[in-house]
């Protein structure tokens, strides 16, 4: 198990940080195993409500990645393409 801390912004509230941390839990299984697709988009859909701007969230996707080594960018690519779970561990540096 990886011990580092997810980007998130003081100013967020409970929910909030609730829902961008999801989103970093999801990112993490998919890199760990897969996640079903429907439910990666239902986490990423609530991240986007808290964090709405490309600008924030590639801000954020960068240091989660710098910290952690798991690309949000690339799970999101990849939820694009039709298939059930995503799993990318065949897509690991």
């Amino acid at each position: 198990m990886k011990n580092y801390s997810y980007p998130l912004d003081l100013e967020w509230t409970h929910q909030e940080m609730g829902s961008v941390i999801s989103m970093w839990n999801a990112v993490e299984s998919a890199y760990e195993g897969g996640i079903n697709r429907d439910e990666f988009l239902r986490k990423y859909r609530a991240f986007k409500e808290v964090v709405p701007s490309k600008g924030e969230e590639k801000r954020l996707g960068n240091e989660f990645e710098r910290i952690s080594d798991y690309s949000l960018y690339r799970v999101v690519q990849a939820s694009k393409i039709e298939a059930k779970t995503i799993n990318m561990e065949k897509h690991r540096k």
